[in-house]
């Protein structure tokens, strides 16, 4: 327990993690990220890069690589975690300030709300489909106005959504015993899908036969690299998150080994191999269909036999309950709870998590692969890469790893700087975000163009927002001191 803590910025959630908690070995943080990575949004993310055109081994590999770029500051921020035990909000209060921390936090709990709705929403899906294949037919109905789901469809997303709320009810150790079992469940079950989409297309040979849309003539023809970039971006994107606040979990861990080689087991290569089913599969369904089928739940209802959908659609919910459950309600919940420490639990943060990814209708993310590849992925990339970059600088570069734990609960210690804010930070954060901004409001609609300069800068947002942030906040740091 720190030192003289501050009461309005430490509880019992908060507080750094006690030597007999730190129980997290190897296997605990591979399975945690066996349980995240193989869920629908990672098959429809490698599915839709057939879908811009890709072949397999072009969409395959884009995934590894991306995989490979952001283990480096999953890992990296990792190790504050192993060595601190203190959550990413609390951690951010060395580099933002003791108050300013708040900024970092709330825009990483923002979009983990959203990522919570989409979740929920396809865990909805999946028990919608599940209702038909009983009922031999789905429900229709009319859509509900500003909904957009009929009254079934928004019944099942909320019975997804109190099953989820159960299990976050008993705390923080209901993850690590979800993930331990779902785990090693949700590998065989993926393979259990390759297998049955190669023996239905008769062999690889024409699962695999689609060349790339890039090199077949036609108007993509010659434009691989106008795709490759901003999918490699979307790919880093896509656990820019955790690699904000992957310190929530690395506080658990026996050492640093523990955390390091737990994440590398459990990242790039399960990520690359469920990515790889979603390619293969999505590729089989062209020969099986006639047509790609970028979405698992739809591609469930095609399957044939009721029994075969009905496994498809349980394990497809089991997926999406222990991606959604970890990834996605353990930052915000931390997030309130750094607002207010002595009236938020832990309880408390997840509901109010799993209520405003509800209500942001979060379905509409997810309507077209250019809608969740250019205009979510990246677009909130842009904005958690220049926090990354401040956040790991800071602990790398500035201090060298010594962070004062004690100071880190203290409102007049030495994270106050000026009334609690850091303004180096935040003039970083504002750099770092500012060049990706017109390129976000393009692909979002809000604009018709751009100069050429600012949506190919777009095209690497994470990266451009984590170099430039990182760099402006050590040199502002190092000038400061």
């Amino acid at each position: 327990m720190p030192s003289y803590p501050d009461p309005s910025l430490i509880n019992a959630d908060l507080a750094p993690t006690p030597p007999e908690a730190r129980n997290w070995s190897v296997r605990h943080m591979a399975s945690l990220w066996i349980g995240m990575v193989v869920c629908v949004p990672t098959y429809m993310l490698a599915a839709g890069m057939i879908d811009l055109g890709m072949n397999w081994w072009q969409a395959v590999g884009t995934v590894l690589l991306g995989n490979l770029i952001v283990l480096v500051p999953m890992i990296l921020n990792g190790h504050a975690g192993t060595k601190l035990g203190v959550p990413f909000p609390v951690l951010s209060r060395a580099s933002f300030g003791i108050a300013g921390a708040h900024v970092p936090s709330l825009l990483r709990g923002l979009v983990a709300c959203g990522w919570f709705g989409i979740q929920t929403a396809i865990g909805g899906a999946a028990i919608y489909q599940l209702t038909g294949v009983l009922r031999a037919e789905p429900y229709a109905g009319a859509d509900l106005p500003v909904v957009g789901l009929n009254a079934i469809e928004l019944g099942c997303v909320l019975v997804f959504w109190a099953l989820q709320v159960a299990i976050l009810w008993r705390g923080i150790d209901s993850i690590k015993v979800l993930e331990t079992w779902a785990a090693p469940f949700l590998i065989l079950m993926g393979l259990a899908l390759l297998a049955w989409a190669y023996f239905k297309t008769e062999g690889w040979g024409d699962m695999l036969s689609a060349g790339s849309a890039f090199d077949q003539g036609g108007e993509k023809e010659g434009e691989f690299l106008s795709v490759f970039f901003p999918s490699l971006t979307a790919m880093v994107g896509f656990w820019a998150t955790l690699s904000l606040n992957i310190p929530d979990f690395t506080r658990y861990a026996r050492s640093q080994r523990d955390q390091a080689l737990g994440q590398a087991l459990g990242l790039p290569l399960v990520m690359t191999l469920f990515a790889f089913v979603g390619v293969a599969v999505t590729s089989a369904t062209i020969v099986i269909f006639g047509e790609p089928i970028p979405n698992p739940t739809d591609l469930a209802g095609r399957m044939g036999g009721g029994l075969t959908v009905v496994v498809s659609l349980v394990v497809l919910s089991i997926a999406t309950l222990s991606t959604n459950i970890a990834a996605n309600v353990v930052s915000p919940a931390n997030v309130i709870m750094n607002l207010a420490p002595r009236r938020a639990t832990f309880r408390m943060g997840a509901v109010i998590t799993a209520v405003v990814g509800v209500v942001i209708l979060p379905w509409k993310l997810i309507e077209s692969t250019d809608g969740y590849i250019f205009t979510w992925l990246i677009g909130y990339s842009a904005l958690l890469g220049p926090i990354g970059g401040i956040v790991i600088c800071d602990y790398f570069l500035v201090r060298r790893t010594h962070i004062d734990v004690d100071a880190l609960y203290q409102s007049r210690g030495a994270y106050s700087f000026r009334g609690g804010v850091n303004p180096v930070a935040m003039l970083a954060l504002v750099i770092g975000v500012a060049p990706n901004v017109p390129g976000f409001l393009a692909e979002a609609g809000f604009v018709d163009s751009v100069p050429a300069l600012f949506a190919s800068v777009y095209t690497y947002a994470w990266f451009v927002g984590f170099a430039l942030a990182g760099a402006v906040y050590t040199i502002g740091m190092k000038l400061r001191a």
